[in-house]
Parts: C-alpha cells; structure tokens; sequence
C-alpha cells in the first residue's frame, strides 16, 4: 500500500466587514443596566451586539450554519431569542452570551417570534405556515398550530386573556385559544397580504398593514369581561358612541364576525391610518406600554403614533362636546370621538437610506429612542421626547456604518506582510487590521472591480466600473490620482513580477502596461508651508498597449515575467510574450468566458474557471489541457495559488470555498460558510490566510492550522454528514392518536440529534436488560452457595461492570438509565421517544415503574410516562402483560407527583417567610435610618442657632 499524502487541514476564522444581515432585524437589548445604548443585530450565523456610542462589538452570540432571520428580547432583557433560516430557535443569555435551549421545529425559516408577558412562554411562526408555543421554563414545545395557508408574518399574545394572534401573507388574521388549542375566530377583511400587525393599549385595538397605504385599526372586545364590569359599574357614554360609531362604519366584510355573539371575543373595524409611504407595509413595532407606534415601507420613511389612553380620549371628548353644545345649546345630537382622536400622528423621519427594520424604546425620563435599520448594512439612532406633537422632531444622535460597506465586496488584497486587507465596494475602499479585524482607513471610490497592493504596501490601486485607474494613500487617507485608462470597464490590474509596474484589461479589447513613478505630490500644501517644498508621490506612467479582438476579463502575469495570459470575451485564453507582446499560446475549451485564472509558481501550470463551472488545468510549455474539473455548481468567480505550491482556492456563485491539487486533480477540501454567492477571495504570500467576500457582505478568513488532513478520512466523514442529512430529511412518521390535517399537534420535528438520542436510549435499555440479567444469575449463584456451604474460595465471582456503565461513572444499571435519559435535550425527549419501536416502549414502560417507586426523578420519569401513554394508549391498552404495570403506576404516579406538590409547597411557603422576614426587617432599617436623619437635622439646626447667638453676642 503506497503512502497517503496529507495536507494541513484550513479551518474558517473571523468573520467582519458585517454590521447587520439583509435577512435580519435589529433590537434594543439591556447590558451594564443600560437599555438604548447596546444594539443587537444579525450578522450571517451570528448575533453581534454592538454600542452604538462607541461603535465597537460588545458580545458576539455564535450560531451555526444558517443565517439568522429574526431577534427578540424577552421582557425581563436577560434572554434572547434568536430565529434561523434552518428553523431552528435558539434562546441566548445576554450577559455571558451561552445558548440557554434550542428549539426544533420548523421546516423552514423562522419569521416572528413573541414572548408573553412573563416570559414564559415564546411563540414562533415560519414561512411552513405553522405556530409553534415553546415553554422557555421546561425548555420544550407545548403545541404546534396549523391553520394558515401562507407564511406567518407576526405572532403576538394577548396580555389580558389567555389568546394568540397571528397574521399571514394568505390575508387572514386568526384568534386561537390557547386553552382548547384551535382557532375560535377569523377576521377576512384584508383585500391583500396582512404584512404586519401589532396590538395597542392593553389589547383594545389592532393594527394590521397590508401592501396598501393604510393602516387599519380594529376594535376588539371581551363581552364577558365587559358584562363583568357593568354589574360593577354603568357603562360609560363613550363605550355607546362607540359602539353606534362601528355598527355604523362596519363593512359587509366585517358583519359576520360582529354578528358572532357565541365568540369570547368581538372584533371590528374601526377606522384606517393612512400613511405617507404608497408601497407596501414592511414592519411595525411599538414600546412596552403599547401606546407608541412606528411603522415603514420600502422606502427611506418612518412613521410613529401614538394611541391616547382612556383618560385621554375622555378629556378630548368632554372638551368636545361642551363645545359643540356651545355652539348648538338646542341640539339633541349626541357627540361621537372618531378614530383621528384616539390617535395622534408623530412627525415623520427620513432616514438616510431605505430602512430594513426598526425598534423602540421609552426610558424612564419619557425620552423615545428609535433603533433604525437600514438596508446598507448600517444603523442610526433618533431620540424625542414621548410628549409629542406634528411640531417637534426627533434628532439623529449615533450611527455605525464605519466598520462594513454599504455594497457587496467585490475585490480583496492582502498586503505583503500580510498584516493588512484591502476590500473595495460599489461606494468605498476599506484597510482592514486582520488580526483585530477593525477598520483602518474609509476612502470614497467609484464602483470596484479589481485591487492590489503596490510596491511598498503604502498605496492601493483601483481598477473600476468607469475604466479608471484610482491610486488611494493609506497613510493619508486620500485619493492620490484618477488615471482614465480604458474607455469601458476596467476588469482586471496584475501587478509585474519585478515589482516595477501593472497590467490592466479593459471592455475596450485592450490590454495597457503601466510603469511606477514617482511625481511631485502637488496637493501637498503643508509641506510647502513649512517650507520643504512639495513631496513625491505614486503614480503610473503608460507604456505599452496590446490590442485585442474581445473584450478582456482577466490579465495574469506569470512569475519568470516571460508570459502574460489574457482571458477574453470569446471563452479562449490568449498567452502572449511580455517583451515582444507576440502571440504564443491559445487555450480553447471553456464553453463560457473565463472570468478567473493563476499562474503557478514555477510558470508550469495555469489555471482557468469559467462561467461555464468548470476549472481547467493547462502546461504553459505546449498549451495542453491536463485536465478538466466540474468544480462549482455555478460560475466560478475566483482562482489562486497558494505560493510556492501547486495548491489552489476556488470559489464560485454556489458559495463554497474549495481547495485542489492541481498535481493530483483532487478536490483536498470544501469550506462552507456564506450564504450566497462568493464574489471574491485573496490567499496571503505565505499561504497561511485565506479572505473571501460574499453577497451576505461578510469578509471571512480561512486560517491554516497544523491539522493533518487525510483525504480518505474526509471523504468519509462528507458521507457521514450526507447520511445524517438524508436521515433528518426523510419522511415524516406517523404519529399514533394524532391525525393528518389536525389544528394542533406536536411541535417538534426529526433532527439528527432526536434520532441519535433515540439510539442512546434503545442502547441504555438493552444495557440495563443485560447487566440486570447478570446481576440476577450472580445473586442466584450466591445463594446456592451459602445453601451448600461450600467453600469461600469457590465464591461466584461478580460480573464485571459494563463499559458504558463505566463511562457514566455508575455502576447501578436504574442510574445508568436514568443518566441517559436526563442526557437527552428537555426540547428533543418527545421527538426521540417517537422513534422508539413498540417493543422498546414496553420495556421502557417496566423500568419508568422502577424508577417511579424509588422516587428518582420525578419530574422527569412522569414527563416521560405520560407521553409514552397518551402516544401509545390504544396498543398499551391491549397488552395484557402491561395492564398490571399501568394499574400500579397510576396509584404510584399520584402519589409521587403529590410528594413533589407537597415539597414545592413547603418550600414555596418556606420562602414567602423568608421574604416577609426580610421587608419587616428593612422597613424597620428604613424607620431607624428616618428618625437618624430627623435626629441629625434638628443637631444642625441647634448648631445653627447657637452660632447665630454667639454672632449676636460678639456684635
């Protein structure tokens, strides 16, 4: 067996250059009790929370895979919630930044989510249209809804009943009880998509946005609660107004749910806001007291209101009325207060660029803080007071934008050293520190297409969309020069292997030589002051121009500096001589334009990718094809060598960063990580970093570790990951007792930890049935040999512990299990007692009455035992051999379950003590500390008096 060559395995390092992702929103979050300062977004797989008055990164909450798609803070603000595109939501700590739980259910990306009051509950809705209820206290789903026939787009509880509302693109809003779990209303008023919604003052009105310009307000009521309050007290005049108001202004759409005198709960339209923005509603939020609202469209406005409370809206109505009765002292007419009334209209905000998201937030001291997200990969903050009319404004008081581009990154360029990276955009040209990854230098360019480093590191040079070539002073900060060197775009810069000029290829068909120089610096007005004269700075000197049939993508040249490789337009590569610019070679085959290539080290081997996905190996020596790679599944975008190697990157549309051999045409490794197309990367001199730019806007760097990687082990572990995957994505089992089509049902889904989950619980089973078998055949043997008598050498020698139960650290076969049970994830127990075959279920049935009857556990073994049962009730109930079983854990069930109510009780009561101890124990302080300080007061005012009539005396 020949040797295996080993590689050095390339693990993904930090990840920059993004402030918030296109996918995600922002949100106020409370660190160093502080709220309105600290900002938390979604950044790729990532939360960063950053502070918006210094600008820098405080905690980074790391996800996994999937890009984050939706946040919220819980109302105590020490949890949040945080919703990925797989489905998944997972619940973070803010201050020490650990993922509490993780919740699987959802087929697709998560939408909204909302927490209830207390916090103890969290709702998720997905584009799978479902509405999954999660308990963040058992850390496990209560239910899944189904009813919706399009994606969820808001979620949100009603504070004063035990009731969900959830609006969808399908035009519906739903009212479910919580109780009965199903939907006991609709409204279907909507002519289009319901695109947001937010409840208003103490659940007293909704407000729905669709892809009008209106915003329509809902009335909703509780009829038996206002019954309640009428036996307590006469029912205002207003609540008549308004009742007439709406049966006067309900619409045809809207009269059978006025009609339903059946439901708990009324809801009618009321009225509409129109907004200023004329295209669809995009998002809208309000603060904690629900009095404030802030909606925006697709465009660069956000809009706030403000609902009146019942004092309020009484005051304006009073006032009113006395003056209409002024003004018609005979009239019988009785006044009504419209909906313009109970609604005030904020003072619109414009924002610099299209918003994305927004957030609010009221302190204490009445001051409103808007949370703004723009699209450009940036946030602003606005702060007014919350006393607001149409007169004052709100005033922008911090921004982040400095450390990401406001465009996709489409060039990259490590510096020689390779302390620093260049990355250039549509709009700007970032130096970025790659060891502490922060923004060096911003300086403004036109839109990018290529970058490098000059001689020196001191200077970057810019090929862009105009066909200039811009010249940037790092130290300065400055634009030094703007060379116009194609007539169209400029494609491509490479710099000369002797160091002393470039090469650019334009939409021109031409290929233009440019020598380095330096010319006086005549911008440089300090020096002449302190009377130095002007300085030198870089600049290009034009020296030769090739001219071509096609247009050119690509220039290379190759490092013995004797060929250079220009890629055209036609799908054909053109090597030319660099002294002489004669023709030499052509490489034909791509069947699309190559818009990426390399020249190895030793000038014997360049490499091409084309839009056509494939990547060719070609010798400089005759032009032949050594080999061609389907290597992307989409256009490849960027190719390079690793120095001093025949390694090379690869990187294309579908998102992937590849690593090949170009001797062994081998693919060595595939890295993962953006999430859209790559447009971009750069390998260091040495090899050791790679950089790539993505469409998500994120800079990613690859570093070299000195990990051996072993091809055969790689491949094999690519199929594990495979067969996992096809495993969780398989077809969805059939749930004993659950129906096809149901409104509820349950709210996890197969993962491929459920499944391995269940595969530890059938192994502990089969463990405990071994060694419990052992231990009986040995205690058997014992007793024969004592009822002998036979001698204690021939002792029966005790079976040896198991090394699963070794592993544990037990060596009790009921303990083993139960550590493998209290092993599985609180959100993953239910899934994983699904794949369990009936025969397991049994067995695992004998030994939860074990467990039961010692007293371990109870919580759990009773979570357990009860899903099992309502599960698999009708063929456990057809068991003979279980029917003794059940009967004894049912008598055992209660009385264990009482014990546990009874010790909760107990130490429940033993801490209301405590408490009560406590306040009597400081109020007493409080009283103490009072009377001191009357005490030391009336000592002063004496001292006082005594000195006035010691200046008296002396006078």
């Amino acid at each position: 067996m020949g040797l295996t060559k080993q590689y050095l395995r390339y693990v993904p390092g930090p990840i920059f250059n993004v402030i918030a992702s296109l996918k995600s929103n922002a949100v106020f979050v409370e660190l160093r009790a502080q709220v309105g300062r600290y900002v938390a977004a979604g950044a790729c797989e990532n939360v960063i929370i950053w502070d918006s008055k210094t600008g820098e990164k405080i905690n980074t909450l790391l996800g996994e895979k999937h890009c984050v798609t939706v946040l919220k803070t819980s109302p105590n603000n020490r949890q949040i919630a945080v919703g990925y595109e797989d489905g998944v939501v997972r619940l973070f700590d803010l201050h020490s930044g650990e993922c509490l739980v993780t919740f699987s259910g959802h087929k697709s990306a998560v939408t909204c989510l909302s927490f209830d009051t207390d916090g103890m509950r969290l709702v998720s809705g997905a584009k799978d249209t479902n509405i999954i209820v999660w308990d963040t206290v058992s850390e496990a789903g209560l239910f899944r809804l189904s009813g919706h026939k399009g994606p969820i787009t808001k979620c949100c509880f009603l504070e004063s009943q035990n009731i969900l509302v959830s609006s969808s693109i399908d035009t519906l809003v739903k009212f479910w009880d919580l109780d009965t779990h199903h939907c006991f209303k609709t409204l279907v008023g909507h002519r289009s998509e319901v695109w947001d919604m937010v409840v208003m003052k103490d659940d007293r009105y909704l407000v729905t946005g669709c892809s009008d310009s209106e915003l329509r307000v809902w009335k909703i009521r509780f009829p038996n609660a206002e019954e309640e309050d009428e036996k307590q007290k006469a029912t205002p005049k207003k609540a008549r107004n308004d009742s007439d108001e709406e049966e006067k202004e309900d619409e045809d759409d809207e009269k059978d749910d006025e009609d339903d005198d059946n439901s708990i709960l009324q809801c009618t339209k009321i009225g509409t806001i129109l907004r200023q923005g004329r295209d669809r509603v995009l998002s809208m939020t309000t603060d904690a007291s629900r009095s404030i609202l802030a909606c925006h469209g697709m465009d660069s406005i956000v809009e706030l209101f403000r609902f009146h409370s019942e004092e309020e809206i009484q005051k304006i109505f009073s006032k009113r009325q006395r003056k209409f009765k002024k003004q018609n002292p005979d009239s019988k007419e009785e006044f009504t207060v419209a909906l313009q009334d109970e609604v005030l209209r904020i003072k619109s905000i414009q924002a610099s660029a299209k918003v994305k998201a927004i957030d609010i937030y009221v302190s204490s001291k009445e001051e409103l803080k808007l949370l703004v997200l723009l699209r450009g990969n940036s946030f602003e903050i606005h702060v007014a007071d919350t006393k607001i009319s149409n007169k004052n404004e709100m005033t922008k008081v911090g921004a982040l934008s400095i450390p990401g581009h406001r465009t996709d990154v489409r060039a990259l360029s490590f510096s020689s050293d390779k302390i620093a990276l260049a990355s250039a955009s549509g709009e700007s040209l970032k130096i970025w520190n790659r060891g502490s990854q922060n923004c060096i230098r911003t300086m403004a360019c036109d839109y990018a297409l290529s970058i490098l480093f000059a001689t020196g590191d001191r200077n970057v040079i810019v090929a862009t969309k105009t066909g200039k070539l811009q010249i940037f002073d790092i130290a300065a900060g400055r634009l030094l020069e703007e060379i116009p060197a194609h007539e169209k775009e400029a494609w491509s810069v490479a710099m000369s292997p002797d160091l002393r000029g470039i090469a650019s290829g334009g939409a021109d068909k031409k290929v233009k030589f440019w020598q380095f120089e330096l010319v006086p610096d005549l911008a440089g007005e300090q020096m002449e002051e302190d009377g130095r004269g002007h300085g030198k700075r870089l600049s290009l000197a034009h020296t030769r121009t090739l001219q071509l049939e096609e247009d050119v993508l690509c220039v290379k040249f190759s490092p013995d500096h004797r060929l250079i490789a220009v890629s055209l337009l036609d799908s054909t590569v053109k090597i030319f001589f660099v002294d002489t610019l004669k023709f030499f070679l052509s490489l034909y085959g791509h069947k699309f334009p190559v818009l990426c290539m390399d020249i190895s080290y030793d000038s014997s081997t360049i490499i091409t990718g084309g839009a056509d996905r494939n990547i060719k190996i070609w010798g400089l020596d005759f032009g032949d094809c050594h080999r061609s790679i389907f290597a992307h599944e989409d256009s490849i975008l960027g190719l390079q060598f690793v120095s001093k190697t025949h390694l090379f990157f690869s990187c294309g549309k579908d998102g992937k960063l590849k690593q090949w051999d170009a001797d062994n045409f081998e693919n060595i490794t595939t890295l993962s990580g953006h999430h859209g197309q790559v447009w971009t990367l750069a390998v260091s001199e040495d090899g050791k970093y790679v950089g790539t730019a993505g469409h998500d806007r994120s800079i990613r760097l690859w570093e070299r570790t000195q990990e051996p990687l072993v091809l055969e082990d790689e491949r094999e572990t690519q199929r594990e990951a495979e067969a996992d995957q096809a495993l969780a994505l398989g077809e969805d089992r059939v749930i004993p007792g659950i129906k096809a089509g149901e409104e509820a049902s349950l709210p996890g889904r197969k993962t491929v930890e459920t499944e391995r989950a269940a595969e530890r619980i059938m192994e502990a089973v089969e463990v405990h049935k071994e060694v419990s078998q052992q231990l009986a055949e040995y205690r058997d043997k014992l007793d024969q040999h004592k009822q002998s008598g036979k001698d204690v050498s021939q002792t029966p020698v005790a079976p040896q512990t198991h090394p699963l139960m070794v592993a544990y650290d037990t060596t009790d076969p009921d303990r083993y299990l139960l550590k493998v049970l209290r092993q599985v994830k609180s959100s993953e127990v239910e899934e994983a007692l699904l794949v369990l075959p009936f025969h397991y279920v049994c067995s695992l049935l004998t030994l939860l009455d074990q467990l039961l009857q010692k007293g371990w556990e109870t919580e759990l073994v009773m979570r357990i035992l009860l899903f099992i049962v309502r599960v698999h009730h009708g063929p456990l109930s057809n068991t003979p051999s279980l029917l003794s079983i059940l009967n004894r854990l049912q008598s055992v069930a209660r009385k264990r379950v009482d014990e546990v109510r009874d010790r909760i009780g107990f130490n429940l009561a033993g801490l209301q003590y405590l408490q009560r101890e406590l306040e009597e124990r400081e109020a007493v302080q409080l009283f103490a500390d009072a009377s001191d300080r009357v005490k030391q007061k009336r000592k002063q005012r004496r001292n006082k008096d005594k000195a006035k009539q010691r200046a008296i005396l002396t006078l």
